[in-house]
């Protein structure tokens, strides 16, 4: 019984690895869609400063 326990034991510990796994790959993800939306829209209003920079100039 004992036995059967630590394997049962076992086997819950990996489990949750691969849900930690999961769990960051969502973060990564997440993360990389807000990097990405966050450099269109800065791209966008930091091209449209310099043209009016190098107008100026």
């Amino acid at each position: 019984m004992i036995k059967f326990i630590a394997k049962f034991q076992a086997r819950m510990a990996t489990a949750d690895r691969g849900a930690t796994a999961v769990e960051y790959g969502l973060m990564v993800a997440l993360i990389a869609i807000v990097i990405i939306v966050a450099v269109s829209l800065l791209g966008n209003n930091l091209s449209g400063l310099f043209n009016k920079v190098a107008g100026s100039v």
